[in-house]
């Protein structure tokens, strides 16, 4: 079977696809990765054959106010209505092109990319998304009209069924009753790896972390500090808070308990954060790895990060910034699996936060149930049977959950 995968937007997205592409590439399918230039790298260590071909994802003029708390389904969206309109149309020109040289008979494709979405019904040929937070947010309904003019100028005929952006359904690495989609739909569900890279591994110092205390992870990601960096304006909404001064405010506050603690600051300068020495700071770590000896993870709430606590049972104090994360954040409270903060808290109410997830035995009892549920899942080796039988059959093949 060949496959054409697409991965954009950040390395968080390639290592959502990752996973996935590694199982039908050991299955011995023809797997071709389209991805771009900042996205490319997390595929080095695989065999894979990765092309970094797509251009990146379109930064709104700098004049346009970015507001991370408008609904990314609405096609007013400065970025959903680049990412549906003329970043789509130059997406498909190259997704064409190489087309005609793989031949693909199915795509896996980020949950960003609506070009995909209109290749492979001009192929005849399933489309199906990997697990992405944009994917979770948006509402199919409101993308139908710019869906269907990209359809229209690539001489494909439109479609009436808001769910056409996934007619074979989605996959997913999260077990269906602890799901984060906010418009449901079907699901085929694997079990989160904890080794999406496969050369990770721990630092030597921290085989050295002293045992006889609870163990913290701290982690906010860098998106919010890349778009930064690029020079939009982004006027941050009330659920958030800018990440350094969370980063300080998460030192700060974890050097109040007797815990050991491991903050990732994803080299974001830290000036004026006074660590305690329970506090290590570091610029990043093997997540996975990590949170499997962890028994707190203090995070942004970013998909990807949801899904590797879940797959640990390490309950979570969730620090939003914008986009998917202050849902992801109300939906970790709502399943009991830990607290969420909005804007910037006082350091002495992060570490309240803290102290109450890490003596509350209801919400670890939760963590580990979801944890079951999540090792219930098929692994990825059955990835490429499911996609096959979609292939074969032009349906939605159910998941394979063992009784």
């Amino acid at each position: 079977m060949r496959v054409l995968c697409t991965a954009m937007a950040s390395p968080s997205h390639g290592r959502a696809l990752l996973p996935l592409a590694r199982a039908l590439a050991t299955a011995g399918h023809e797997v071709t990765v389209l991805t771009t230039e900042a996205v490319a790298p997390v595929f080095a260590a695989d065999r894979l054959a990765v092309r970094a071909v797509l251009p990146d994802v379109p930064r709104p003029g700098r004049d346009v106010v970015f507001d991370p708390a408008q609904d990314m389904s609405s096609p007013d969206h400065p970025l959903t209505a680049l990412l549906a309109g003329p970043y789509a149309h130059t997406v498909l020109a190259v997704l064409r092109e190489v087309a005609r040289e793989v031949r693909p008979e199915a795509v896996v494709r980020d949950g960003m990319d609506f070009a995909a979405v209109v290749l492979a019904e001009d192929r005849d040929i399933p489309q199906l998304p990997f697990p992405s937070g944009f994917l979770n947010l948006i509402d199919p309904a409101p993308l139908l009209p710019p869906l269907n003019a990209l359809r229209t100028a690539a001489g494909v005929p439109a479609r009436e069924d808001p769910a056409s952006l996934y007619p074979y359904g989605r996959f997913d690495y999260m077990p269906p009753a602890y799901g984060f989609a906010r418009h449901p739909t079907a699901a085929l569900a694997y079990r989160q790896t904890t080794a999406v890279e496969v050369s990770g591994e721990l630092p030597p110092w921290a085989a050295r972390l002293p045992g006889d205390r609870p163990l913290v992870l701290a982690a906010l990601g860098t998106v919010l500090p890349t778009f930064r960096e690029a020079g939009w304006k982004v006027p941050l909404p009330p659920e958030a808070s800018d990440p350094a001064a969370m980063l300080r405010t998460i030192v700060t506050g974890l050097s109040l308990l007797d815990v050991t603690a491991v903050v990732a600051t994803g080299g974001i300068p830290l000036e004026g954060a006074e660590p305690g020495p329970n506090v290590l700071l570091t610029d990043r770590v093997p997540q996975p790895l990590l949170l499997e000896c962890a028994d707190l993870f203090v995070t942004h709430g970013g998909y990807n990060s949801i899904r590797e606590a879940v797959r640990t049972a390490t309950p979570m104090v969730v620090v939003p910034n914008f986009g998917d994360q202050p849902h992801n954040a109300r939906r970790v409270t709502e399943l009991g699996l830990g607290r969420h903060l909005t804007g910037t808290p006082a350091p002495e109410l992060l570490a309240r936060a803290c102290r109450t997830v890490l003596e509350d035995r209801a919400t670890t009892a939760r963590s580990r149930a979801a944890r079951l549920a999540m090792l219930a899942l098929p692994d990825f080796a059955r990835a490429p049977a499911d996609l096959a039988e979609i292939v074969a059959a032009r349906r939605l093949a159910p998941p394979r959950v063992p009784a």
